[in-house]
């Protein structure tokens, strides 16, 4: 036990001291703030600037129901032809050119319509564009075939169904959002975690190994303390990382936000919105945030911790073996190449089984699969999963665990000592006999 948390020890301290972990841990949060800071700032000024368009309008009522917003203002050119017009619109250094022909029906009048300018418009521009365009034209139609819009507008009926599940708990299509992205993002942030901290114990072992240290060590510690040493010291060293990432993420947010009116979610530039507009994007903040709470956040947080520390053990273990018996990181791939495959797979299970039925028989199986069951499980369980599918899932996983750091300590015990030979799974097999 005093090896153990010896090696743990040292582990922990040699990553934590290493150059390119300090850099990392520094570097990424500036990195990600400033980029963040970077784009909100150029978006705002983007915004600030209001883009003026020539409208040439042979119909006589288009431009008339055009509406100019703070960033887009129409100017209309009279009695000019489409030559001259471009002229006069280049001359102003103006944003485009609209140009309209007048025809006897709305129809042809929409398949003439043009607009020009001296770069590809933006799509945020052209979708203003055709909405306004499509709108006042569809009102001319029904105008011309005599259609009031009043009483089509008034005869519409919207259908929001009420939702609600057997247990009697009322639920919304908010709902629906919420649980399909935080598991998303729950299942993504496991594979990243599991995986990057995971080739971190990979690469120190295999460090070790070339450099001839571990012949030292080993003579005085038992190849299982010295893997699970390892594995333990790169847990706490990334749990550290990821507390600082934490701390300089909330410490940048906080003084762009204060001193620059800027944070990681502000929208860009100001944006006017009607009273409708405002109560609308209000009431839909306020589903979001009641969709939120309405979670099982502490099943949640608890299955993540559990789900985290078993996939992280199984991925850490079998990383530490492949270190042990290859002596490149070419070698590396052939090994870790299956493994990546599956986890992809339950990866891409999730993203298309789990929106569509979280309890579906596909999705259940590869909750069950202690490769994919981190990631599948944690994307359905905001979606309701039953406890005792939970602890089955989470008993595989672990009893897996144990299996695989059995199989990993033998394999680690031989090839860490195993230098200069191309190491096959076959031969591998032949170390966990032994």
């Amino acid at each position: 036990m005093e090896h153990f948390s010896l090696i743990a020890t040292r582990e922990y301290l040699n990553k934590i001291g290493n150059k390119s972990f300090i850099l990392m841990t520094l570097l990424l949060p500036i990195f990600l703030s400033g980029i963040t800071f970077l784009l909100s700032f150029l978006s705002s000024v983007n915004n600030d600037t209001s883009k003026t368009i020539s409208v040439v309008d042979n119909t006589g009522y288009i431009y008339q129901k055009l509406d100019s917003s703070t960033d887009i203002i129409y100017d209309l050119i009279e009695d000019t032809s489409l030559d001259e017009a471009k002229e006069i619109s280049r001359n102003k250094s103006d944003y485009g050119l609209l140009y309209i022909n007048n025809f006897d029906s709305p129809e042809e009048i929409a398949e003439s319509i043009m607009f020009i300018s001296e770069t590809s418009p933006s799509f945020t521009v052209l979708n203003k564009l055709e909405s306004q365009l499509e709108s006042i034209l569809t009102n001319e139609n029904f105008r011309i075939l005599g259609i009031d819009i009043n009483q089509i507008n008034s005869s519409k009926i919207i259908i929001n169904l009420f939702q609600e599940s057997f247990d009697g708990e009322e639920t919304t299509r908010v709902d629906g959002v919420v649980k399909l992205g935080f598991g998303f993002a729950l299942g993504m942030l496991l594979y990243f975690f599991i995986f990057a901290y995971g080739s971190m114990i990979m690469m120190s072992v295999m460090e070790e190994k070339t450099s001839r240290i571990v012949e030292i060590i080993i003579s005085s510690v038992k190849p299982f303390n010295l893997m699970t040493g390892k594995i333990i010291g790169v847990s706490l060293a990334g749990l550290t990382q990821v507390l600082i990432w934490c701390v300089m993420f909330s410490v940048f947010s906080y003084f762009f936000s204060t001193y620059f009116g800027i944070s990681a979610s502000s929208s860009s530039g100001e944006i006017i919105l009607s009273t409708d507009e405002a109560d609308a994007i209000s009431s839909f903040a306020l589903e979001m945030i009641s969709a939120f709470m309405n979670l099982p956040l502490t099943n949640i947080f608890f299955a993540f911790i559990m789900y985290f520390i078993g996939g992280y053990f199984l991925f850490a273990s079998i990383f530490a073996a492949i270190g042990a018996a290859i002596d490149n990181q070419a070698d590396a791939q052939q090994f870790m190449l299956p493994i990546t495959l599956i986890v992809i797979i339950g990866l891409y299970v999730g993203m298309l089984t789990v929106p569509e039925d979280p309890n579906g028989i596909i999705a259940q199986i590869f909750s069950y699969i202690p490769f994919t069951s981190p990631i599948v499980m944690m994307m359905r369980i905001p979606h309701g999963v039953p406890l005792y599918e939970q602890i089955l899932s989470l008993t595989i996983l672990f009893s897996s665990v144990l299996f695989f750091v059995w199989i990993s300590a033998k394999i680690y015990r031989i090839g860490i000592l195993m230098y200069g030979k191309k190491i096959t799974y076959s031969e591998m097999i032949k170390w966990i006999k032994s």
